[in-house]
């Protein structure tokens, strides 16, 4: 008798969203934090490419559909509970964060003053993606 490996996420945890992290696959560096439910997971695992759910929007959110700046799924790894995911992505465009960074975590806090310092360059102006939203 042979053991299934099959294994899927804990969607009725967290209200059927679990915290997501892409992350860089070539580089490690942590692009963003996102949330998945069941159908952005399923959407992801079939084509390849990530796909989240927007809380603000309340709808999916397939990375790039505005900005072209598209994540290539290469690896996902499930938490021990099966309540948080972790991408590993292939980021194209240069971008992941919405405000035109590479990492959305560009903001480094200096705990002395809770002062902060921009870590990185634009890659691209938002107004010039998004327009005047």
């Amino acid at each position: 008798m042979t053991e299934s490996n099959t294994i899927r996420p804990d969607f009725a945890k967290c209200g059927g969203l679990l915290t997501t992290i892409a992350q860089d696959a070539a580089t490690g560096k942590v692009l963003m934090l996102a949330y998945m439910n069941e159908e952005s997971y399923d959407e992801t695992l079939a084509t390849g490419r990530a796909v989240y759910f927007s809380r603000s929007r309340q709808k999916l959110w397939r990375k790039g559909e505005e900005s072209g700046n598209v994540q290539l799924v290469k690896e996902i790894y499930i938490d021990c509970d099966r309540d948080a995911l972790l991408l590993k992505v292939e980021q194209i465009g240069g971008s992941a964060c919405h405000e035109g960074y590479e990492s959305c975590f560009f903001r480094k806090v200096n705990p002395a003053d809770q002062t902060f310092t921009i870590d990185g360059e634009r890659v691209f102006d938002p107004s010039q993606v998004y327009g005047k939203k």
